[in-house]
């Protein structure tokens, strides 16, 4: 009889101390999982002017990452980015070579060459950077100066084509020096993609990057995807976000959208964009007035975007469908005026008119 109750007396002692242990533990958590909550879901962001416009960006800052600091390291990326494919600086490696001086391009220059050789060919030479002659001709680019006369067509389309330039031994030759290269339409993408690299070496898990509308993200925001509004393309509608035509949901997915609603001028009547059609030597003229690409990186979505605006809505929605690796969002004009919208089958989940 003693042995049975020593025995309960030691059962209960055990169960007793493995509740006092299992409280305390439940104490412990108690305290640390609204800090790890609230750890994990802390975003940070800033923002600044780069390229002749803003940049955003917004990360999660698990890793206790000063803004600040960070704002340093991204700036100086972008300064040395802009040392290399910006032909509104002088001393960049893209206007040495267009002025035909001795210039050795870098790894920013040879991705931006070899992707836009890959885009233009995807499209049917709707994408092209040497493009360059024509938008100075036209009165857009760095002089903004109009000079182009139609006995000067066919001298300027003697210097456009991708097939005059090639990359032999880490140099750019081109075969005819009045050869003016323009990566603008696809620069900007690249440079999101450039920071997005950097976040994710420095392993940042959750993030949003925006230069100049182009937008590339990672994870989620608090587990929810992230909002990327779309600007309705009016001529009036001068301010990013200031009217929006839809919102687009996505997550790991880079979008970049290309319209000719805020480049342009009209002469005599009749407006001219900004975007060239290097096919014939004149500004587009159809009746898309926005186009936005979402895919895996952003330099591609952003030339792709402007290979649908020189297409044409009805061109750039057979390409769409063509090539499944893309999604689009298309704003249109009908024949009254009204806008019309068409976005890819597997994008229509992720759209919402919340903007309208």
């Amino acid at each position: 009889m003693h042995k049975y109750f020593l025995t309960l007396y030691q059962l209960f002692f055990k169960i007793n101390s493995m509740i006092s242990r299992f409280l305390s533990l439940l104490l412990v958590l108690t305290i640390l999982t609204p800090a790890c909550r609230n750890k994990k879901h802390i975003y940070a962001n800033f923002a600044g002017f780069t390229q002749g416009t803003t940049y955003s960006i917004v990360y999660d800052n698990e890793k206790n990452i000063i803004a600040d600091s960070l704002k340093v390291k991204v700036e100086r990326i972008l300064y040395e980015f802009d040392q290399s494919l910006s032909i509104y600086n002088d001393s960049s490696i893209i206007s040495k070579i267009n002025r035909n001086e001795e210039a050795i391009p870098d790894s920013f220059f040879i991705e931006v060459f070899n992707k836009s050789l890959f885009i233009s060919e995807l499209t049917g030479g709707a994408f092209d950077i040497t493009v360059g002659p024509l938008v100075r001709a036209w009165g857009f680019g760095t002089d903004a100066h109009k000079d182009f006369t139609i006995e000067k067509h066919d001298s300027l389309m003697q210097l456009i084509g991708m097939d005059k330039v090639s990359l032999v031994n880490g140099h750019l030759i081109k075969s005819n020096a009045g050869i003016y290269l323009d990566v603008n339409a696809i620069a900007q993408g690249y440079s999101v993609d450039v920071i997005c690299r950097y976040f994710d070496k420095l392993g940042i898990k959750n993030y949003l990057v925006e230069i100049g509308g182009e937008v590339r993200t990672k994870g989620t925001r608090s587990g929810k995807l992230w909002k990327i509004g779309i600007d309705r393309p009016e001529d009036n509608n001068l301010s990013p976000g200031q009217t929006l035509q839809a919102i687009i949901t996505l997550s790991d997915e880079a979008l970049a959208t290309s319209g000719n609603y805020r480049k342009f001028y009209v002469e005599n009547g009749i407006k001219y964009s900004h975007t060239i059609d290097p096919r014939t030597g004149y500004p587009a003229q159809n009746r898309l007035l926005s186009a936005t690409i979402i895919t895996e990186d952003c330099i591609i979505a952003d030339g792709i975007a402007t290979a649908c605006m020189v297409m044409g809505t009805d061109k750039a929605i057979e390409f769409i469908n063509r090539f499944p690796q893309f999604n689009a969002y298309l704003v249109f004009s009908d024949e009254e005026g009204n806008f019309k919208s068409w976005a890819s089958e597997n994008l229509k989940a992720n759209i919402s008119d919340e903007g309208n």
